[in-house]
């Protein structure tokens, strides 16, 4: 959520600034702004709307020179989205401008005092604060009063600054929010997400939390809070700006759904050993002897990655005979949970930046815990600050909704409760069951995809419903669960999730034909129960949508019912939910599109969300 971009060089600085901010629109916004230094003399010129990137550039006057500038594009936490409380946000005088992603705390305390000496705030934003601060400081340079403002100031920043006194630089921080220094030839980058700078370059330094950097034409400096020096290097990163454009594919997400086999093999490929019928995760930094020590198994993780997570701790369960339970990184440490020394945590997040999971990290960290990372984005917050962990080579991801992403880390989880369970009681005849099973998963994966004219028929139906019930049992439940925040994120459906065990216990209260249900019946033991749930949906009139295995028999719904059908490959029963996933991700992206929707970018949500 936000976007923060900043240009120092010998081009024209708005027009770069305008490219980065409209290449951070995945990230969820919802105003956007530019500052721009043309001299001493002229202070700093801003211009910002609420909207999107294309009525900022409309509103631009024609002569909007200047060398170095930031940009940012303004996810709404403090006052409603419009011109003003959009950033940059400047002092009373013109002379400081900043563009700040996170949250400052103590804002609420700092607005009175600065108006009980003088200043007048304009915006309803936190953000406003720090350009006051820095403007009031009578510190020597701009590094020394940025430091001093963020020392006044409790919470998360990811910010760049500029000064009118200071015309050939822009100063930077990070504290909980990423920020990265892009190095140029004669001129430099500054974003919060590589998706802005890999155009122009693609040697990168990640700013470390309480670090301030000064940026120039001729490089960077880097700084502890206190401003002693700390040496942060660039480094080259492999990528490919083609990543980052959608090519001939209508959206971002229908794009990244079709790399899924692609991506599948990438996170699998060199990790599975079929003479011994395990796995190699040497990023893990664990030895035989320190996997066996391990009693129990928690998974953290938000929103999607949540999901996938209590799929992955199923499977860790059933595969290592570990207990396993997955729960929301976002309630995690506000219950002062016990951090047990003989527990593996396991942090999920496809950006690596997601706050709520980051600080989670940490406080099992400082509580002496061991804790890995199961991360998309190489030198992500979470990935630096684990202690070891799985990537999970998906490539870059764009669209707000995680698909390729997501296939990737249950597939990372299946390989981390493979080598977990060789260590213990799996016998090699299963673990090597479970690879053949693996290697399988691409070329399903490409049969399922094929099927997505004959889903897009059934989400032409399920659009026109108010509300929806996603159903599953045991692996098919945290399926369900995720089926229904696809749908919600991108189509804006009411969707709901419950065990098919607990319809009648209080859902089947509202089952009607009004309210469609799509259930998830794998062909596992449980296929009699689950046939038995639709029955009893199909009895009160409710319309299903059944998401299974061609072996399954629906027990001779009646013939005047509406039911529809999809159809995935069997897999082995321990990978089934990931292939069950992927319809109900094509399900929400054809209903999205059918309701008119921009897929990619849902209302109100951000692909890395960098506030509590």
């Amino acid at each position: 959520m936000c976007g923060i971009v900043a240009y120092v060089g010998s081009q024209q600085a708005a027009p770069l600034l305008l490219e980065g901010l409209s290449r951070l629109e995945h990230r969820g916004y919802d105003s956007a702004g530019l500052a721009v230094l043309s001299g001493t003399s002229a202070g700093v010129r801003t211009a910002k709307r609420a909207g999107r990137v294309r009525d900022l550039a409309a509103a631009l006057p024609k002569r909007f020179g200047g060398k170095v500038g930031i940009g940012h594009t303004r996810w709404a936490t403090h006052g409603p989205a419009n011109d003003v409380n959009a950033h940059p946000h400047t002092d009373a005088d013109g002379r400081v401008a900043v563009v700040h992603n996170g949250i400052i705390d103590n804002a609420a305390a700092l607005r009175p005092e600065l108006a009980d000496a003088g200043v007048e705030l304009v915006s309803d934003t936190d953000t406003e604060v720090l350009a006051h601060l820095v403007a009031r400081s009578d510190a020597d340079t701009l590094e020394a009063k940025v430091a001093e403002a963020l020392g006044r100031v409790d919470g998360t920043w990811g910010l760049a600054v500029v000064h009118a006194d200071f015309p050939d630089r822009v100063v930077v921080a990070r504290n909980g929010s990423p920020i990265l220094v892009g190095v140029g030839s004669n001129e430099m980058y500054v974003a919060s997400d590589l998706a802005a700078l890999v155009r122009h370059t693609t040697t990168v330094a990640h700013l470390e939390d309480g670090e301030i950097a000064t940026v120039t034409t001729g490089g960077f400096t880097t700084y502890r809070d206190d401003l002693t020096a700390v040496r942060r290097p660039a480094h080259e990163l492999d990528v490919d700006a083609a990543d980052f454009d959608p090519g001939e594919h209508e959206s971002f997400m229908l794009k990244e759904m079709l790399e899924l086999p692609e991506a599948a093999e990438h996170v699998l490929r060199g990790r599975l050993d079929e003479r011994f019928g395990t796995s190699h995760l040497g990023g893990l930094n664990m030895d035989a002897r320190d996997t066996r020590d391990i009693s129990r198994v928690r998974v953290l993780g938000c929103g999607s990655a949540y999901y996938v997570g209590q799929m992955g701790a199923s499977m860790i369960e059933e595969l290592a005979r570990i207990p396993a339970e997955a729960e929301p990184a976002s309630e995690f440490r506000y219950r002062n949970p016990v951090i047990e020394p003989d527990t593996l945590y396991v942090a999920v997040s496809q950006s690596g930046e997601t706050l709520d999971t980051l600080l989670a990290v940490q406080e099992i960290r400082r509580k002496g815990g061991r804790v890995i990372g199961l991360v998309n984005v190489v030198g992500s917050a979470i990935a630096r600050e684990v202690d070891g962990g799985i990537y999970l080579h998906a490539g870059p991801e764009v669209a707000v909704a995680s698909t390729k992403a997501l296939t990737n880390t249950f597939l990372a989880f299946a390989m981390l409760a493979l080598q977990l369970g060789r260590v213990r009681d799996l016998s090699i005849a299963d673990g090597k069951r479970l690879i053949a099973g693996l290697q399988s998963v691409p070329s399903h994966l490409e049969k399922i995809l094929a099927g997505s004219d004959e889903v897009a028929e059934v989400a032409q139906v399920l659009a026109q419903a108010e509300s929806l019930f996603f159903i599953g049992r045991v692996r098919g439940y945290p399926v369900a669960r995720e089926g229904a925040q696809k749908l919600k994120e991108i189509s804006y459906r009411h969707a709901e999730a419950y065990p098919t065990s607990e319809l009648k216990h209080g859902p089947l209260a509202l089952i009607s034909p009004e309210v469609p249900t799509v259930a998830v019946v794998p062909d596992d033991e449980l296929v009699e129960r689950n046939v038995g749930a639709l029955h009893e949906i199909a009895a009160r009139g409710g319309p299903l949508v059944v998401v299974t295995h061609d072996t399954v028999d629906l027990g001779g719904l009646p013939r005047d019912h509406d039911v529809r059908r999809i159809d995935v490959p069997r897999c082995e029963r321990e990978l089934d939910p990931i292939l069950l996933t992927v319809p109900l991700q094509l399900l929400a992206y054809h209903a999205s599109v059918a309701l008119g929707l921009d897929p990619d970018k849902p209302r109100n949500l951000a692909k890395s969300v960098t506030v509590e």
